[in-house]
């Protein structure tokens, strides 16, 4: 080892330190750097060029270079300029070198993959499983298309007013954001209690849940998957698509890119597939589609809760508005593309649908899609229990890559844990954010049936619905100076909010339970938490989370982003 004495840098990554000098790193392996730092952490004293309690950005980035740099061979090396004079050498080789990229989550997400999110993160196994809850409700064929093209068009406008609040506040974290500049900090905060610490992952859950039962179904041929192997291969799937998050953003907008090709791939199959039997004239359960209808305005109401339940995931584009190229033309490109693509999808799938099963027949069919592909499309009907597979895959895959960055922007504004709000030194993504939302997942996964946990809770969703849409109506009149890029007509959301309203009053009133009074006290709950933690500020929890979040830190490689302008 050089006898000369080791001293770490005491500022950022500069080109000066990224000299040859900065190669006595290589003398010290990495558990060493890393041991140094332990003092620090459980006694309070510090090593030099370390920050008690905190690792920021440069300071990581130097104590893992050993790893980082050495080992991918990216020390650069000093280039002299042959053009210029020797008095301006140090000039020449910082102009040569690269720029540092800022630790802060990258703007990797362009048109395309802005539409994949909505479009797989909305289209699941709903559509191929079970569309039959709509036309339950609506009690014949012809209300039950109108009513999935309404729910189109309402999803539309929703997804409209969001695309103003997402240009207009440039921010992640979808409603959270719009919630805090709109009522203040306290809304916002219920808000990421309910959807961290419940909805978003028991929804993660459901939908690996649906991809293990589909996928482990050919592999016990006539019977039902024993339940601890759906647990499992959900549990696997989960595990994987929280590791591609974590590697990289592109690798997961890849992944998200390919499986919506394949999933519209199937519904344009079964479009087609439709279609040339509308052409081979059967035409039969279409026509005199209205007779005999008389719903009552309540059975029409649940009608448009369990459509709308589909179109759920049009809002998925605000949760990585950070992320998104250039998104005041991006975001609502995206949202007028793909809304109306997953609109039209569901309309036609369910005529064609329709073509060979009767009303009855969808009711009793355990899965719709699959009973079409085996009267249309025999011998090829196994290609719709694999792409039902892709399709859950996708949206479990959607559902995962936004739910983080809501925990990341909580995190990252005090109103969750701060390790949520840190980033990957290397990849560039909110690995403790996305790992906390699969380990949620996987609890979830335990209970016997989540299912009844969501439909309680889904109420609250639309409540967050509303009072966004609402956020809107308040901005415009207290914050008239926010450059609006996309300005809605101030009716649409107006229209959001009764609509809200009504659906989240309207299964309270057909079916009251005190399991609705339940879940309205878990939301409340939070503020147990808030007073203490967030609006006070306790000091000895303070202490308590700074030697967890180091060590966090410096297992994970992660850090706090960087402000930039």
């Amino acid at each position: 080892m050089s006898n000369k004495i080791w001293k770490p840098p005491t500022g950022g990554v500069s080109s000066a330190t990224r000299s040859p000098r900065f190669s006595l790193v290589s003398d010290i392996p990495v558990p060493i750097l890393l041991h140094l730092t332990w003092p620090s952490i459980i006694c309070g004293f510090t090593v030099p060029g370390l920050k008690t309690f905190e690792v920021h950005g440069a300071s990581l980035r130097w104590f893992s270079s050993y790893q980082t740099e050495m080992d991918e061979g990216s020390i650069r090396r000093r280039k002299e300029s042959q053009n210029s004079s020797t008095g301006h050498s140090l000039d020449c080789q910082t102009k040569d070198q690269q720029p540092v990229k800022a630790i802060v989550l990258q703007k990797d997400i362009g048109l395309l993959s802005g539409i994949c999110l909505i479009v797989g993160t909305m289209i699941g196994s709903g559509i191929f499983i079970s569309p039959k809850a709509v036309l339950l409700y609506s009690g014949a064929v012809g209300p039950c298309l109108l009513i999935w093209a309404a729910c189109g068009v309402l999803a539309t406008l929703g997804a409209l007013c969001y695309a103003e609040l997402g240009t207009m506040i440039t921010k992640s974290g979808g409603e959270y954001s719009y919630i805090t500049e709109a009522f203040g900090p306290l809304l916002a905060y219920l808000y990421s209690w309910t959807s961290i610490m419940v909805l978003k992952p028991s929804s993660f859950a459901i939908i690996t849940l649906s991809f293990a039962e589909y996928a482990a179904t050919p592999f016990y041929p006539g019977c039902t998957p024993p339940l601890v192997v759906t647990k499992c291969l959900s549990a696997a799937a989960i595990i994987v698509i929280v590791t591609v998050n974590c590697l990289s953003v592109k690798l997961a907008s890849y992944v998200q890119n390919f499986l919506t090709v394949a999933k519209l791939f199937i519904i344009l199959v079964i479009v087609v597939a439709g279609m040339v039997m509308l052409a081979r004239g059967n035409t039969e359960n279409l026509s005199n589609s209205f007779e005999g209808t008389s719903p009552s305005i309540g059975a029409i109401g649940l009608a448009f809760y369990n459509g709308l339940w589909a179109y759920d995931g049009w809002n998925q584009l605000n949760f990585i508005t950070e992320e998104l190229k250039n998104p005041s033309r991006n975001m609502p490109l995206a949202i007028l593309i793909g809304i109306p693509l997953v609109s039209v999808s569901y309309v036609l799938v369910n005529v064609a649908y329709f073509t060979v099963m009767t009303a009855t027949e969808v009711l009793l069919s355990p899965a719709v899609a699959l009973t079409f592909g085996d009267r249309v499309l025999y011998p090829l009907s196994w290609i719709v229990p694999l792409f039902v597979v892709f399709s859950t895959f996708g949206s479990a895959n959607g559902s995962c890559f936004t739910a983080s960055r809501l925990a990341y922007v909580s995190g990252r504004e005090g109103h969750m844990i701060k390790i949520l709000s840190y980033i990957s030194l290397k990849r560039y993504t909110p690995a403790p954010a996305l790992i906390f939302n699969g380990i949620l997942s996987i609890f979830y996964i335990i209970p016997a049936d989540i299912n009844t946990l969501i439909n309680y809770f889904s109420f609250a969703q639309w409540v967050f619905y509303g009072l966004t849409a609402l956020a809107l109506i308040v901005l415009r009149f207290t914050r008239k100076e926010l450059h609006r890029p996309v300005k809605v007509p101030i009716v649409i959301p107006g229209v959001i909010v009764l609509v809200s309203c009504y659906l989240v009053l309207a299964p309270i009133i057909d079916k009251p339970e005190l399991e609705y009074l339940y879940c309205t006290i878990f939301i409340f709950s939070g503020l147990l938490l808030y007073y203490p933690f967030v609006h006070q500020k306790v000091n000895w929890a303070r202490k308590l989370m700074r030697p967890i979040t180091m060590h966090l830190q410096l297992l994970m490689e992660v850090v706090p982003p960087e402000k930039t302008e």
